[in-house]
């Protein structure tokens, strides 16, 4: 029986001391780390109230130019996709036939302008006569009458050289517009025809230069608005790689809208005096309409979107996560401007949301 009892009090005693050892363990074990995450402050910022869309460029001015008299095109004065200034020669008629029209047209109003000359003097002489009875009335009122007809042929004669000297201009094509060439369908030796159905050329102005878009009508109110207060900026946004944006103005707005596709056309105006821009074109179109001062803003990384909406984690001052429900009005450039549900200078996560849970302990990443 002591032999029983002694190692029964052995092995209470081994479990007691085995359970303290235990329970010692357990005190002395390190903290469970929290998530490595990445942080921003919603800040307060002025951001530009924004409407994108794709755009296609246009020439305000397109010509297509044709002759207005016929012949032989003895000499093509630019090279094709040159750009030619208002009244640049672009290519040469034989003008032997109208300057021989025009020396006709001009002899036969010297012609008729001193027979007209005669006229007048006969009218004068007689006008004294008729009175003494030494003619008669009759022969007067003829006279008269040939003087008025010799008149009126003078004038179209006058009309006649005028013509001539025209068609003799016209044998000299000149560009109407400043702008760029396209290109030429008629080269030197060709017959060409007095205003033919094809242009021989088109010339494109290009600066300035319009930009066509459309934006969904139900932003045609908002346009109106703010143009209304003052020019709205536009910017053109080349889609090659590097591209920089140029600048424009709003200048024109539709007035109706696309039944087909419920927008409304608008045109803005870029000088273009870097040529960035080329008709035809497509490219990507910011149209500015206010700048919202003091919004609260987040990065858009920050943003994730779950079964409720879209959500951010925000960091609270004991280092754990809180999921936030948030209403984002809109993005601009890398952010995203918070509506309701964030107040600036709370800190944000923006990198190691997958591992967060609502009060997930964190630690905040360095430079962050």
């Amino acid at each position: 029986m002591k032999i029983q009892r002694s190692v029964l009090l052995a092995t209470i005693a081994l479990t007691v001391l085995g359970g303290t050892s235990g329970c010692s363990r357990k005190k002395g074990a390190p903290p469970v780390p929290g998530s490595p995450v990445s942080v921003a402050a919603a800040e307060l910022k002025d951001v530009p109230l924004e409407l994108a869309a794709v755009g296609k460029v246009e020439a305000i001015l397109t010509v297509g130019v044709k002759a207005q008299v016929g012949g032989e095109v003895t000499r093509v004065c630019f090279k094709e996709g040159q750009p030619v200034r208002k009244g640049d020669c672009l290519f040469m008629i034989d003008p032997r036939p109208f300057e021989i029209a025009l020396k006709q047209a001009q002899a036969l109003l010297e012609k008729d302008r001193a027979q007209l000359k005669n006229a007048e003097a006969d009218v004068a002489r007689y006008a004294g006569l008729v009175q003494k009875d030494y003619v008669t009335k009759e022969q007067y009122d003829a006279l008269v009458a040939n003087r008025d007809v010799l008149a009126a042929a003078a004038k179209a004669d006058e009309a006649a050289v005028a013509n001539a000297r025209l068609n003799l201009d016209y044998a000299s094509v000149r560009s109407p517009i400043d702008g760029r060439t396209g290109t030429l369908f008629v080269d030197a030796g060709n017959i060409i025809k007095a205003n033919d159905t094809s242009p021989a050329l088109v010339i494109d102005q290009m600066s300035p230069i319009y930009v066509v878009f459309s934006v969904p009508q139900g932003n045609l109110e908002s346009v109106r608005k703010y143009q209304a207060l003052g020019p709205l900026e536009v910017e053109a946004i080349p889609q090659a790689p590097g591209s920089s944006a140029v600048p424009g103005l709003l200048t024109f707005i539709d007035n109706a809208i696309d039944e087909t596709t419920g927008t409304i056309t608008l045109k803005g105006t870029f000088e273009n005096s870097g040529l960035a821009l080329w008709p035809g074109q497509f490219l990507n179109v910011r149209l500015t309409l206010t700048t919202e001062k003091g919004v609260v803003v987040v990065p858009s990384r920050a943003v994730q979107t779950g079964q409720h909406g879209e959500y951010v984690y925000v960091i609270k001052d004991d280092l754990t996560a809180e999921m936030r429900p948030v209403k984002v009005d809109r993005s601009y450039a890398e952010v995203s401007v918070i509506a309701t549900g964030l107040k600036a200078g709370e800190r944000v996560v923006t990198d190691g949301q997958l591992r967060l849970f609502p009060g997930a302990k964190v630690e905040i990443k360095a430079g962050t």
